[in-house]
């Protein structure tokens, strides 16, 4: 199993501040304990800041974030919860909502990384939230982390586009 430093990627470095927001529900309050100590050791590790807020369960972890987007200044969101197959069908619903609410708030731009542990059992969610295990709180914040150093990859990329057009716009102005 990999552990906290076997991440397929090396860690992006920043040359500008990073502030993460942690999403957590601590339902589950020694699985949350655990992949919030993953996550923070991350983020540590690649220098960048942050809040955390918790929610009562997965379902509001995608609101939480999409509240704090549009009313915050946050580069990069971790959300971390847990969900164990109970005897109904509710656990298929929180699994499948809270990953396609993630992704659409994804898909719109926002540096998500979804650490939402979705198992059958508390005791493998132990070993998927232990970061001396599979650590998925640290992939989690990890993930994020790339994705605000690709945002700002592209971010600049941006402003030479914008130049290219205020010479279009000039010429255009002068026919």
């Amino acid at each position: 199993m990999a552990g906290p430093s076997h991440h397929i990627l090396p860690l992006p470095e920043f040359d500008k501040p990073v502030k993460i927001l942690i999403v957590a529900s601590p339902y589950y309050k020694d699985i949350s304990d655990h992949q919030i100590a993953g996550a923070l050791a991350e983020i540590e590790k690649a220098g960048a800041s942050h809040d955390m807020v918790h929610v009562p369960g997965a379902l509001e972890i995608p609101t939480a974030i999409g509240i704090a987007a549009r009313m915050s200044n946050f580069d990069g969101y971790v959300a971390l919860g847990c969900v164990i197959r109970g005897e109904t069908t509710h656990y298929d619903t929180v699994c499948n909502d809270s990953s396609r609410a993630l992704q659409l708030l994804g898909l719109q731009g926002l540096c998500i990384g979804n650490g939402i542990l979705t198992v059958e059992n508390h005791a493998q969610a132990a070993v998927r939230a232990d970061p001396a295990q599979m650590n998925k709180g640290g992939g989690a914040a990890a993930a994020a982390l790339h994705l605000v150093a690709l945002a700002r990859k592209w971010g600049k990329a941006e402003k030479g586009v914008g130049f290219t057009r205020d010479i279009l716009m000039a010429g255009n102005s002068t026919a």
